[in-house]
């Protein structure tokens, strides 16, 4: 699945790479420059990124309902003196 970003995302993160080269390397790069380093991460980054940011929802999610259970386990009633948990 190719990783894609609206027109205007794009625009600031070439923007930024730009910004990038001239902070640290003193250098100007131009356009293509950067959307050539955009595509490389993208291309050689993306997909790992991606992944883990996969893994870092499972482990929100899986905390959520977790929580979700205990709420859910204090909703039951006694009845007759009995706990049901």
């Amino acid at each position: 699945m190719k990783i894609a970003f609206l027109k205007e995302e794009k625009q600031i993160l070439l923007k930024e790479i730009q910004n990038f080269f001239y902070e640290e390397r003193k250098e100007q790069i131009g356009i293509i420059a950067a959307e050539n380093m955009l595509d490389f991460f993208i291309e050689n980054l993306g997909n790992r990124i991606y992944n883990k940011a996969l893994d870092d929802a499972k482990v929100w999610f899986s905390k959520r309902m977790e929580d979700v259970g205990i709420d859910y386990d204090l909703l039951y009633r006694q009845v007759d003196g009995i706990s049901r948990k």
